[in-house]
């Protein structure tokens, strides 16, 4: 099998399961199979999906200035 998206050690979560939804609250997630759960929830059925994972924020890049790159 080919290598897993954002790393091997992914903890399951119904957040980014192929069954669960975000609620319209943005505080819990609609499960197909077991209804309101926590987004950090998981179950038997869980599915993982890579679409549903938000990449973490990329870091601010440090300022230069034009005497940086003078030799």
């Amino acid at each position: 099998m080919g290598q897993k998206y954002f790393g091997r050690q992914i903890e399951p979560a119904c957040s980014y399961c192929r069954f669960g939804s975000p609620s319209p609250d943005g505080r819990s997630v609609l499960c197909a199979k077991r209804g309101v759960v926590a987004p950090y929830f998981s179950c038997r059925s869980y599915r993982y999906d890579p679409l549903k994972r938000r990449p973490s924020p990329q870091r601010a890049l440090p300022r230069y200035n034009q005497s940086d790159f003078d030799l």
